[in-house]
């Protein structure tokens, strides 16, 4: 049901031999941060956490998506894809008109 070659990147939280075979049998690559009682498998993720919750921040904070007034999941998908692709066009934008900060959607809040 997976496309070849998904990888899904989680929490320690997500350690046990269960459920790394669970995920293999869906052809899932999962990846987490190493415990300090098992050997060395993926290393230190922080580049990678800090990149995920940098985009969360953007997400609750710049487009309201804790309040998105979704009712169905495909509701949210749509919600979420049109403020991602606002965000975009605003950077875009903002990088056009040599904008001093480009991630700034503070011109478009009206």
């Amino acid at each position: 049901a997976f496309p070849a070659g998904v990888v899904v990147i989680g929490d320690k939280g997500f350690a046990g031999r269960e459920f790394e075979r669970d995920m293999t049998e869906l052809g899932i690559t999962f990846v987490r941060p190493d415990r300090r009682d098992e050997k060395r498998r993926h290393g230190n993720l922080s580049m990678i956490r800090q990149r995920i919750e940098s985009i969360i921040n953007t997400a609750k904070r710049q487009l309201s998506l804790e309040q998105h007034g979704a009712r169905t999941p495909h509701g949210v998908l749509a919600r979420v894809a049109q403020r991602m692709l606002a965000l975009a066009a605003a950077i875009w934008h903002n990088w056009i008109i040599d904008a001093p900060v480009k991630r700034s959607l503070i011109a478009y809040d009206h």
